[in-house]
């Protein structure tokens, strides 16, 4: 890429000279998602052999990414994100949100989704799909950051939202509202679900002093975690908006199994206590027998009656985990 003289001192044209073109940005948001193998980059992309290598080089060489070694005969890489490339998945969030908001959308703000747009799509394509098992978040609940799913349960519900203790504006952004009363109903519902034997989690792009003020205040007694850095929203590719001055997750619920396999979601949310009853429910089921966690098409727990919510996806076998698959012959 040729640059004027004065592009020398300027961020954005060094930071556009890194990216190059949209196939690095297509690379990065691959392994943001845990696709870090040759083979499963290729596979995702749609790109041949010649231009992921020379793409990959590229990036590792820009320092953004690096190559880790994972066997031996034949040679095999994952390609990782450095400090440097995790500090540019806020971008990637920013320009999804742009293209959901300006391009895929109206260009209104909304906190919520129509059940036939891309945002939709793309949440609901996550049941079947497994977690990155090496994604950890900070939080309320002690220094260290925690993994998305409890290691020891057969369920865990995550519920991400918006944020607590924010003024949405006069009139409010159509969605926005509701994260305390939400919190409220998974707290006081908690018994419940511990004897069920189902974790829960809170995560918003709140900062950990921010949550862990909310979370004395209102005796919230599961972990909050942080996305301030945007690393489970790039990994999920997650419907945000911005609000209040930061970019903002929309308010969603997934019940993720034992294995990270996303089990049910339920987008939009636009009744909160059903959300709430609905995925103990259905994250109880999961803890039942065997037979129990292979659900109908609808996506309903064996004991519910009825049909199952608007926005919820039907539940799927479990699936192995991103980035992980080769083709054999692979050289990368």
């Amino acid at each position: 890429m040729r640059m004027h003289n004065a592009d020398e001192t300027c961020g954005i044209a060094q930071a556009a000279l890194v990216l190059g073109d949209w196939w690095n940005v297509l690379v990065l948001r691959e392994v943001a998602r845990g696709h870090v193998r040759f083979d499963a980059l290729a596979a995702e992309i749609g790109l041949s052999r010649k231009v992921l290598t020379e793409r990959l080089g590229r990036l590792v060489a820009s320092g953004v990414l690096r190559r880790s070694l994972y066997q031996r005969r034949p040679v095999r890489y994952e390609y990782l994100l450095t400090d440097s490339g995790a500090a540019l998945l806020p971008l990637l969030v920013a320009m999804q949100d742009w293209g959901d908001r300006w391009v895929l959308g109206d260009g209104s703000v909304t906190a919520t989704a129509a059940e036939d747009g891309a945002e939709h799509a793309r949440v609901h394509a996550l049941v079947g799909t497994r977690l990155p098992g090496d994604l950890r978040l900070p939080g309320t609940h002690g220094p260290d950051p925690l993994p998305l799913v409890a290691p020891d349960a057969p369920a865990t519900v995550l519920f991400t939202y918006p944020g607590t203790g924010v003024a949405w504006g006069d009139p409010p952004i159509p969605g926005a509202v509701g994260c305390t009363l939400e919190n409220r109903l998974f707290r006081d519902s908690w018994p419940a679900f511990r004897q069920a034997g189902v974790d829960v989690r809170g995560i918003s792009t709140q900062l950990v002093p921010e949550q862990e003020e909310f979370a004395r205040a209102e005796g919230v007694p599961y972990p909050l975690l942080s996305d301030a850095a945007h690393r489970f929203a790039a990994a999920l590719r997650l419907p945000t908006f911005r609000g209040a001055g930061r970019l903002r997750h929309k308010r969603l619920v997934l019940v993720v199994d034992g294995e990270r396999t996303v089990r049910h979601a339920l987008f939009p949310v636009v009744d909160i206590p059903d959300a709430v009853e609905r995925s103990l429910r259905l994250a109880a089921a999961l803890g039942e027998a065997p037979a129990a966690r292979d659900e109908g098409a609808t996506g309903k727990a064996p004991a519910v009656k009825g049909t199952a919510a608007v926005g919820e996806a039907p539940a799927a076998p479990a699936a192995p985990p991103p980035g992980q698959g080769r083709a054999p012959g692979s050289a990368h």
